[in-house]
């Protein structure tokens, strides 16, 4: 955008032609930019990914480039009647905004490549754990057919090193109730013990017996035939699958993340641990390019806009949301970790419960406890880097 008397890139509001693809082509424009006299600032809409092959470029060869959240624009200079959106349009109010905050524009600087890997990997993980829903809860409606509740004889938590849970495995194993009703009882047993040890798996006696019990009081709908073991087994593979995956993404994660230099205060933090942290880290990224705590907890979406109006002063106000909804569920898992656990010396928890005994709201007190979270964070974080 040059800084003359003029709507976008040329005279009388005609934009400049849609940017280019290839490197290439970037390139010769970052050249063409170069050229041009005066003063050039480039201003793109912040959507999606489209943005950063030409941003990155630009950036490289040395061109002031601001990246606006699409939503300014969006709201800039509406004065017209009519209702219009073409390329052209967009881009004459994308100029029309640069020039109007020419001076106070943000020099957009790019993520560097361990964040950027892991904002990249939490989105990847994201992806997986809606499939891994949709295919447990697809087992699930199959054993309904073959082995009502066997999905909640088991309790124990998934592994560590590949994220399998027993009742999937043993669904591999015992797909239908007559696999262990159609024998005596010691002879499960054997069987289940035999089992446990090939999986890996703690044996005992006394679960061996509640299974049987289970078993044999079970109405089955789907018959014990071999199109039905298929559909079984078919679907505890494709979870399980899933579900290895997902454990890989969490140890990558968790390896970008002890390379960030707040990774070792962050983890301190209770409520924070090696699902969570990572995850924290990579939806808040680099907390020091808020330059202080309300645009960090503005940027969560957990802050309640003021409403006045002369001598009016609204006191229920909702939140804005209009922040990360993914930090936001993020920050929710925290909240639902310190309840869980309760610790009575942690400044959110006692924060948190005294909103909880004043009786507000369940989605109230947990919101104000974010909000609190997030301030100790971002004072916390910024202590400790200050320090290297």
């Amino acid at each position: 955008m040059k800084r003359t008397r003029r709507s976008c890139g040329r005279p009388y509001g005609k934009p400049l032609p849609p940017p280019p693809a290839s490197d290439t082509e970037l390139r010769k424009l970052a050249c063409f930019l170069e050229k041009l006299p005066g003063e050039t600032k480039i201003v793109m809409e912040y959507t999606g990914n489209y943005w950063q092959p030409i941003a990155n470029v630009l950036h490289d060869a040395g061109i002031f480039v601001s990246i606006v959240n699409a939503l300014l624009i969006y709201k800039y200079g509406n004065n017209s009647i009519r209702k219009g959106k073409t390329d052209k349009l967009d881009a004459v109010k994308i100029a029309n905004y640069c020039l109007d905050r020419w001076t106070v524009l943000e020099r957009y600087t790019p993520v560097d490549q361990i964040r950027q890997a892991l904002k990249t990997c939490r989105r990847q993980y994201d992806q997986y754990i809606r499939l891994k829903v949709n295919l447990k809860n697809n087992l699930i409606a199959l054993l309904d057919g073959t082995f009502p509740g066997l999905n909640i004889l088991f309790k124990s938590a998934p592994r560590d090193m590949d994220g399998h849970e027993k009742w999937v495995d043993f669904a591999e194993k015992f797909w239908h109730r007559e696999c262990i009703c159609g024998n005596s009882e010691k002879a499960f047993t054997n069987q289940y013990k035999k089992w446990c040890a090939k999986a890996g798996y703690r044996f005992k006696e006394e679960k061996a017996s509640s299974i049987y019990a289970h078993a044999v009081s079970q109405v089955n709908t789907l018959p014990m035939t071999d199109s039905i073991k298929c559909l079984v087994t078919l679907a505890v593979s494709q979870l399980n699958t899933i579900i290895e995956t997902i454990s890989v993404i969490q140890h990558e994660m968790l390896t970008l993340a002890a390379q960030l230099p707040e990774y070792p205060v962050v983890m301190r933090m209770f409520g924070v641990g090696p699902v969570l942290g990572p995850q924290l880290m990579a939806e808040i990224g680099d907390v020091r390019r808020f330059d202080r705590k309300q645009p960090l907890v503005a940027f969560a979406g957990v802050d309640a806009p003021p409403c006045q109006s002369g001598t009016f002063e609204s006191k229920n106000r909702h939140i804005s949301k209009r922040g990360s909804p993914r930090l936001r569920k993020t920050l929710f898992q925290v909240m639902s970790t310190i309840i869980q656990h309760a610790p009575t010396d942690d400044p959110v928890f006692q924060f948190l419960d005294r909103k909880r005994r004043e009786g507000k709201h369940y989605y109230v007190y947990m919101t104000a406890a974010a909000n609190k979270f997030l301030r100790i964070y971002y004072g916390t974080v910024m202590a400790y880097l200050k320090k290297l």
